[in-house]
C-alpha cells in the first residue's frame, strides 16, 4: 500500500508519530502537520488519498480546514480525530465535511477498519463516476455531485449525498437506523444518539420543503423509506 498516501493533522507529538508509525507499519505513507497552517499547505501542495485530521489545532482549527479542504476536493475522505464527544461537536463535523468521526481515545485497530472502508468507498465511487442516480423527479449526478429535483438545484454536504445516494440505491426499501449507521455510517448503531434522526431530517428539509410529493417518510418503529407520496 505504498501508494496510499495519508496527511495527518495532529498537533499531539506523541500521538501523531504514534499514528504515523502504526500506519507506516501497515504500509501507508505518512506526513504529518502539526497545525492547521501547515496542513492547508501540505494539502495543496501534495496528493493525498485521506486526511487524519484534529479540531483543536493551532492557527486554523480543524473544522475551518476541512471546510477549506471540502471546498477544493469533494471526494477525498476526511476522518476527524478528536477528544470533542458531544452529539453537537459530532454534528459539526459532518456538517463540514468530514466523512468519519473517531473519538480520543480510541483503539488503533478501530482507525485501520474505517480507514480501510473509506478508501474502499472512494475506490467504489471513482467506477461509478459518470453515472446519474434517478428516483420520481429527484436526480443525483455521483461524478459532480450535483443533485437536483424538478430541475432545483440543490446543495448538500458530503454525509447528506452520502445518506440520500444511499435512500436511492435502496428506494421503496425500509432502512432500519442500524442499516444507515453501518453503511452510511460506517459505525455500529448507538441507541443513545440521534444524529441520524436529526440528518434524516436535514435531507427531508432540502428534498422534500416545497414539493407536493414527499419522497423521505419515516416508518414508526422500523426506520425510513425513500417512496412517492403525494400529500397535497
Amino acid at each position: 500500500m505504498d501508494d496510499i498516501h495519508i496527511l495527518i493533522v495532529e498537533d499531539e507529538t506523541k500521538i501523531a508519530n504514534t499514528l504515523k508509525k502504526g500506519l507506516e507499519e501497515n504500509g501507508y505513507s505518512v506526513q504529518i502537520a502539526y497545525d492547521g497552517i501547515i496542513g492547508q499547505r501540505l494539502f495543496l501542495t501534495h496528493t493525498y488519498h485521506i486526511i487524519i485530521l484534529d479540531i483543536n489545532i493551532p492557527v486554523i482549527n480543524g473544522y475551518d480546514l476541512c471546510k477549506f479542504i471540502r471546498s477544493r476536493n469533494e471526494q477525498i475522505p476526511i476522518i476527524m480525530l478528536t477528544a470533542m464527544n458531544t452529539i453537537d461537536d459530532k454534528l459539526e463535523g459532518f456538517d463540514v465535511g468530514a466523512d468519519d468521526y473517531i473519538i480520543k481515545p480510541f483503539e488503533f485497530k478501530e482507525l485501520l477498519v474505517r480507514i480501510k472502508a473509506l478508501l474502499k468507498r472512494s475506490g467504489t465511487q471513482q467506477v461509478t463516476i459518470g453515472n446519474l442516480l434517478r428516483f420520481a423527479d429527484l436526480e443525483m449526478n455521483l461524478e459532480s455531485k450535483e443533485v437536483k429535483r424538478a430541475d432545483t438545484k440543490i446543495i448538500l454536504t458530503s454525509k447528506e449525498f452520502q445518506l440520500l445516494e444511499y435512500f436511492v440505491k435502496n428506494k421503496n426499501k425500509v432502512l432500519s437506523r442500524a442499516d444507515i449507521a453501518v453503511n452510511v455510517w460506517e459505525i455500529d448503531f448507538d441507541t443513545h444518539t440521534n444524529v441520524i434522526d436529526v440528518y434524516v431530517n436535514y435531507l427531508r428539509r432540502k428534498i422534500d420543503k416545497g414539493f407536493s410529493t414527499k419522497l423521505i417518510h419515516t416508518q414508526i418503529g422500523m426506520g425510513y423509506i425513500l417512496k412517492e407520496v403525494n400529500e397535497a
